[in-house]
């Protein structure tokens, strides 16, 4: 006796229901697909920013002698120290901390043997775009103990942060009330010099701010 043949697989019907449920689920996601991609640059930008002040801390030590991170508007001939400039660049402190830049000649070469000392440099565009910066000062020095130096040495130093945040159009950050739905980040520099990441948006946790 043959036995009836059965035809496997899903139906009309049965895909149909799956492309209708799929498109719900999608619909639902997308709003946040966008806070998501926006965190994820925000977190990029914040870890590559932590890393120049990390390894400016840990020349300064090493070479036991003043080495400075710079915030600039580029990385070309034309470049300028910038409070919300997203590039930075790495330089041992030729002279006077309040007159040595690199201001104009971020294009030399980051050898480190000659004016400007350029130890090393990162665009803004490596981290993504979309993203906003914004320090409490556009330099920080760290001398030989890995604490921060005075930029002019007739003011103490004083603790710097660096918030990152969407560029306009790009989202609203969450606070610890609500808030949007981005997260952003912050990055501290204490006077003796600790460098850390945090998170303004929490509060009685060890990456709160």
């Amino acid at each position: 006796m043959l036995t009836p043949y059965r035809q496997h697989g899903l139906s009309l019907i049965e895909t149909m229901a799956v492309v209708v449920i799929m498109g719900i689920v999608m619909a639902m996601a997308v709003p946040n697909f966008g806070p998501w991609i926006t965190g994820t640059r925000i977190r990029s930008t914040a870890e590559g920013l932590l890393a120049g002040l990390q390894y400016a801390k840990s020349e300064a030590t090493t070479r036991n002698t003043q080495v400075r991170f710079q915030l600039t508007t580029s990385l070309g001939a034309d470049c300028k120290r910038s409070t919300t400039g997203g590039n930075w660049v790495v330089d041992v402190v030729d002279a006077d901390a309040d007159t040595d830049s690199v201001e104009g000649q971020c294009n030399s070469t980051p050898d480190g043997t000659a004016a400007p000392s350029i130890l090393q440099l990162r665009a803004a565009s490596e981290t993504g775009s979309n993203v906003s910066v914004s320090a409490e000062a556009d330099q920080i020095i760290f001398n030989g103990l890995g604490r921060q130096a005075p930029v002019d040495v007739k003011k103490p130093v004083s603790p710097v942060a660096i918030d990152i945040t969407p560029a306009a159009g790009g989202g609203t950050c969450a606070t610890k009330t609500g808030g949007g739905k981005v997260t952003c980040l912050r990055i501290l520099v204490s006077a003796t010099g600790q460098v850390r990441m945090c998170n303004p948006k929490l509060s009685d946790d060890p990456q709160a701010c």
